[in-house]
Order: C-alpha cells, then sequence, then structure tokens
C-alpha cells in the first residue's frame, strides 16, 4: 500500500511539473506572437488564475500515469497521455464551456494543433519527470530487496 500511495504523489507531483511546463509553453507562445502568426487568438497573462488550474489539473491528469504503461519510451508514454487531455478540451472546455466551438475553432483553424502541441509538453514534462524520479526509484527498491 506504501508504494502505491508513493506511486500516486509521484505522478500528481509530476502531472504538476508537466502543468507548469504547458502553461509556461502556452503562455511564451501567446507572449511572443506566435499564436498570433498562427492565427489562433491564445495569448494568456501569466497570472495566478491562469496557473492554478493548469498546476491543478495538470496534477489529477497525472494519475493515468499511475498503471506503468510503456515504461521504456518517454515519447510515446508522454504522447499517449496528452490524449486524454487533449480530447477533454477539444470537446468539452472549448465548445461547452468557453463558447469557441468544437476544437476551439472559433479562436482559430490552427488551435487544435496547438492544443495537441501544447499538451504533448504536459505529457513528456511528466514522463520525464517520472522516468528521473519515481520510477528509477521503484527499480532502485526492487534491485535492493533482490528481485529480478
Amino acid at each position: 500500500m506504501r508504494d502505491f500511495l508513493l506511486r500516486v504523489g509521484a505522478c500528481f507531483s509530476a502531472g504538476v511539473f508537466g502543468g507548469l511546463c504547458n502553461a509556461v509553453i502556452v503562455w511564451l507562445a501567446g507572449a511572443s506572437g506566435l499564436t498570433a502568426a498562427m492565427g489562433v487568438a491564445i495569448a494568456p497573462a501569466m497570472t495566478t488564475g491562469y496557473l492554478y488550474p493548469k498546476l491543478v489539473w495538470g496534477g489529477l491528469w497525472g494519475l493515468l500515469f499511475v498503471p506503468r504503461l510503456l515504461t521504456g519510451s518517454i515519447f510515446w508514454r508522454g504522447l499517449l497521455y496528452s490524449l486524454g487531455p487533449t480530447l477533454v478540451q477539444s470537446l468539452v472546455v472549448f465548445p461547452v464551456q468557453a463558447q469557441k466551438g468544437l476544437f476551439g475553432l472559433d479562436l482559430g483553424p490552427m488551435t487544435p494543433l496547438l492544443v495537441v502541441l501544447a499538451n504533448a509538453v504536459w505529457g513528456f514534462a511528466a514522463a520525464a519527470w517520472l522516468r528521473g524520479g519515481a520510477d528509477a526509484d521503484a527499480g532502485r527498491r526492487t534491485r535492493q530487496r533482490g528481485a529480478p
């Protein structure tokens, strides 16, 4: 049970780290004019109102990493798990909550690409956090116990 709870905590913190990376990338893209150049009307200000939900939701989405799947590849694991928040953003948040159309197309035709890339950053960052921390610790604990 202890190992499971440690895993849950590590996955949540990995998701928070991914959320931070996602928030910074989207903010930089907006602040630098990249989103405007793409024709996407997304340029958030770096405020606590912008950052806090990214961190909390990032942590909650990080719980997808609790089952150890595709542990050999940060790229594929991060990309696979980033599909969850991408689909929710595209099919629930944009059309229902923000009233910006399916896939956020009211914000510009390249919005879906921006969402996929930003959420991929979340997935890669979270997977890398786990690779460097919790997954590595689990391997060390297994070797210390003498298990193969």
